[in-house]
């Protein structure tokens, strides 16, 4: 079964959510804990988020991915930026409890001229601060396409993350197609021999959620630029070959490509077209 879904709002509570992406034939989604550039959350309805899961659980979702806001860099030189990405960081980790056993993503940070090892570092350090050994939730570094001073740009850069958490079981990796390409992988022509240097660096089995996403610029542009599937430099033959890989054919497949509700419904129907089951 392919698990495609889109990013959806949570403004009107996470039951209209669960049902906008029922609308769209999604079987996952993902949403912004709170404010995407800022730091508000909504006050928890725990029969909004009970209704959520009944949806998801009769619908047969695979795991959701609650996206951390932009705002947070916990890589700053800065200590209180990097106390304040710790601090949301946690109240979502708690917040996520409410729907168990789901994924939490977020971008590693930017070292801003500190140096990748110094931005590893802190960023390890918080992950080992907030994470809790009861927590059902899976926390997801993301592939970067390494914009400016972006942490993450490598799959070795994560592995230095992930080595430096104790609770190894409590972290995974989320491969955003656009940002990997951008950092200069080439899954167009060679996706076998990218994910097995993934493997061989980090292990598939830490791979727990796709960023479904063409890219508006070619290979190694450092860019970060989402395109449409099929409009960009990715191009509709190298993602139906990731939906259909058999690495990566049971994972959930989130789309961020610039649309509207109506543009994520077709994605999402084209996309299942491709999909050899």
């Amino acid at each position: 079964m392919l698990y495609i879904g889109c990013h959806l709002s949570v403004s009107n509570g996470y039951k209209a959510m669960a049902e906008e992406a029922l609308k769209l034939d999604a079987n996952t989604l993902q949403f912004f804990t709170r404010n995407p550039r800022g730091s508000k959350a909504k006050d928890i309805d725990k029969n909004d988020c009970n209704s959520f899961v009944e949806i998801a659980n009769k619908n047969n979702f695979s795991k959701v991915v609650a996206h951390a806001p932009y705002t947070l860099n916990p890589s700053s030189p800065d200590d209180r930026t990097r106390e304040f990405a710790k601090e949301v960081m946690a109240d979502d980790l708690m917040r996520m409890e409410y729907l168990p056993g789901n994924l939490y993503d977020f971008h590693p940070g930017s070292h801003v001229k500190q140096g990748v090892d110094t931005g590893i570092e802190y960023t390890a350090n918080m992950l080992n601060q907030i994470l809790k050994p009861n927590q059902s939730t899976i926390v997801l570094l993301e592939t970067m396409a390494g914009k400016g001073s972006e942490i993450g740009k490598t799959f070795q850069e994560l592995k230095q993350i992930l080595d430096r958490v104790e609770l190894q079981e409590k972290m995974g990796v989320c491969f955003d197609t656009c940002h990997v390409y951008d950092a200069g992988y080439d899954i167009v022509n060679n996706l076998d021999g990218v994910l097995e240097e993934f493997d061989k660096i980090i292990g598939l089995d830490k791979l727990f959620a796709i960023h479904l996403n063409d890219s508006k610029n070619p290979r190694g542009s450092h860019k970060d630029r989402h395109e449409k599937i099929g409009k960009g430099y990715i191009g509709i033959d190298a993602i139906a070959r990731v939906i259909n890989h058999p690495s990566l054919k049971h994972l959930p497949f989130i789309l961020e490509t610039p649309n509207d509700l109506e543009g994520y419904g077709e994605e999402i129907k084209f996309l299942r077209s491709l999909y050899n089951g």
